[in-house]
């Protein structure tokens, strides 16, 4: 459904799709990662190992799943799917060796960073290195202050609810973290998020948000906050962002890190799992940088 059109997937699917099937645009295999799950292990592989500095392990990462150094990869060939901006920051990157001067530049303010951010969630607990580096991992392709700003958001809205934060108040958390960057444009989006009516939006495609759901950072991150403070199962809900259309896996994918955090990996359907790429490392993962 990535790309996908609101009429598109309503006229395939009038009430929504609840299995994953594969396919799109890239002519995914079900349940195969694509570039938002790829770049989110490359963010955990880094944690796991971060060696003397976290942000230039995670670049390092990047830079392997670009060149295809990857699972189910030939060596030196290219990912399927690779936003603009995460492009010319791993460009950048690699001419520099510095991942703190390697992003794309200000206006470049896609989603790509904001997908794969939730690893610093799980594994810092202090709440200013957490946020530093939420921005600082942003920085190296998306270093729009939007974007890094919306990645340390959104990591302390997860850092809440794995403290069990209900979750107004993990998002009023969130919501502080943006007044406290100065980020005005972040807290609208938040504001935004707090009042869009997902259930309506999904029948009727109408957003209102600025790229229409179609990969603008504070689309994703308005949508995100709609669906974890949203009451319905996880999968109610994500079905309805799906349902949005435009940029649905990678808005689903932002919506189901914060949905997940809600209400446990038990919320998501076994048959989903059987099917996922990477279920079993990623669960494994999570486990350590919890220590649950």
């Amino acid at each position: 459904m990535e790309f996908c059109s609101h009429e598109e997937i309503r006229t395939r699917f009038p009430d929504g799709l609840r299995d994953i099937i594969g396919g799109g645009p890239f002519d995914w295999p079900a349940g195969h990662a694509t570039d938002d799950t790829d770049l989110t292990r490359a963010v955990l592989l880094a944690y796991l190992d971060p060696g003397d500095d976290v942000v230039r392990t995670a670049a390092d990462q990047m830079s392997a799943w670009l060149n295809g150094d990857w699972p189910d990869r030939r060596l030196g060939s290219p990912p399927k799917d690779i936003g603009g901006a995460t492009r010319e920051g791993l460009r950048r990157y690699a001419a520099s060796g510095d991942p703190r001067s390697s992003g794309a530049g200000p206006d470049q303010a896609g989603n790509g960073s904001l997908m794969r951010c939730i690893p610093t969630a799980l594994a810092v607990r202090d709440v200013d290195q957490r946020i530093r580096d939420s921005t600082e991992i942003s920085a190296i392709t998306h270093d729009d202050p939007r974007c890094t700003a919306s990645c340390a958001v959104y990591n302390e809205i997860v850092a809440a609810l794995l403290d069990d934060a209900d979750p107004g108040d993990a998002v009023a958390a969130g919501f502080q973290t943006a007044l406290s960057l100065g980020q005005s444009d972040v807290t609208d989006a938040i504001k935004y998020g707090r009042v869009i009516p997902l259930p309506g939006v999904a029948v009727t495609g109408q957003t209102f948000l600025e790229s229409d759901a179609g990969g603008f950072v504070l689309d994703s991150l308005t949508l995100a906050v709609a669906a974890v403070l949203d009451p319905r199962s996880m999968v109610d809900v994500l079905v309805d962002i799906v349902r949005i259309g435009r940029d649905t896996d990678t808005n689903a994918a932002i919506a189901g890190g914060l949905l997940g955090a809600r209400d446990g990996a038990a919320a998501i359907p076994q048959p989903w799992l059987d099917k996922l790429q990477f279920a079993a490392e990623f669960t494994a993962a999570s486990e350590i940088l919890t220590g649950s």
